[in-house]
């Protein structure tokens, strides 16, 4: 086996890999590598249907590529909508992904039935790809005990379009958010949260 078949090997290898994975933004991603490798790999052996089918599937990946990455921060694209916490369809989704809810965050108990607790769901469509649910202590902070994003959707931040509303909070008397204790793989340092102790707190701005 000379060099140029390793390649087209390796090509057709990434391709499959990337039809295993469940982050969007990355299948899209590893799927262009691997038709631009089949690409120059089909070219050489002057294979040109394959040449001319691996082209097509470069322009999809990069329209596709393109409006995920363009519309990751769009408030238009993604919605929250806030649910009671005894809601049956956030009591089906907390059971649907409890496996990988509690990878990420082990700690993590939810008691609908206690006072002071907030539910909201980040939704692009008519599909869920977050869930915040919070509670309230003492001096106005609001804990977070669940940012939870479904695994289609973890090359983005969607929790950000709660904090983003910052008057879901404040309408509540809230002054501070602090992030969900022993959360795994946390990414509040690129929404503005600031680390303290062994958590991420956001201080609210207060109502005008």
């Amino acid at each position: 086996m000379n060099w140029l078949e390793l390649v087209g090997w390796a090509g057709s290898a990434l391709l499959v890999w990337s039809l295993l994975q469940t982050r969007i933004l990355r299948l899209r991603a590893l799927n262009l590598v691997g038709c631009l490798i089949l690409i120059g790999y089909n070219a050489a052996v002057q294979v040109w249907p394959m040449v001319g089918l691996n082209v097509v599937l470069t322009v999809i990946n990069v329209w596709y590529l393109r409006k995920l990455l363009a519309t990751r921060h769009d408030e238009q694209t993604y919605q929250v909508v806030e649910v009671g916490t005894g809601d049956a369809f956030l009591a089906h989704t907390l059971r649907v992904h409890a496996a990988d809810i509690a990878r990420f965050n082990p700690g993590f108990h939810w008691d609908p039935a206690a006072e002071d607790r907030s539910a909201f769901l980040v939704v692009r469509a008519d599909e869920v790809v977050g869930v915040m649910l919070s509670h309230a202590e003492p001096g106005g902070v609001a804990q977070v005990d669940l940012d939870y994003v479904t695994p289609p959707f973890r090359d983005f931040t969607p929790g950000e379009f709660v904090y983003r509303r910052s008057r879901l909070f404040t309408d509540r008397g809230f002054r501070r958010v602090v992030s969900p204790p022993g959360m795994i793989a946390p990414y509040y340092h690129r929404l503005g949260f600031r680390p303290e102790g062994g958590a991420y707190v956001l201080d609210l701005p207060v109502p005008a």
